[in-house]
């Protein structure tokens, strides 16, 4: 099972993958939203902000989110790492329910061009 300091660091590499990105991808993450990521397994969340191609964590705090995130996303800690990673696909695991991510309908047609 990974650990808190391994899903901080998943997300430090997702955000450097994010600002060294370009065409599409780049655009995509240009959006300017808060973020919450909930780790399941270790019922953790880390809060921050998608801003200017980068995600900033802001706060750790235990349990679920407190508040609605603008783009929210749910999954074990293994398998945030295994993302970051590359050794495992997102869109196949969002539509097997592995992943979840909820924003405005706006922001989903964006974000999916990362995908």
């Amino acid at each position: 099972m990974a650990t808190i300091e391994e899903c901080r660091g998943a997300l430090v590499k997702l955000s450097d993958n994010l600002a060294s990105a370009d065409g599409e991808v780049r655009s995509a993450a240009a959006l300017d939203r808060s973020v919450s990521c909930h780790i399941k397994d270790l019922d953790v969340t880390f809060t921050g902000r998608l801003e200017d191609g980068r995600i900033e964590v802001h706060d750790t705090q235990p349990g679920p989110p407190r508040e609605k995130a603008q783009i929210r996303l749910a999954m074990t800690g293994d398998d945030l790492v295994a993302m970051v990673n590359g050794e495992l696909n997102f869109a196949k695991a969002w539509a097997s329910g592995r992943v979840k991510l909820e924003a405005g309908f706006r922001d989903l047609l964006q974000l999916r061009k990362m995908l």
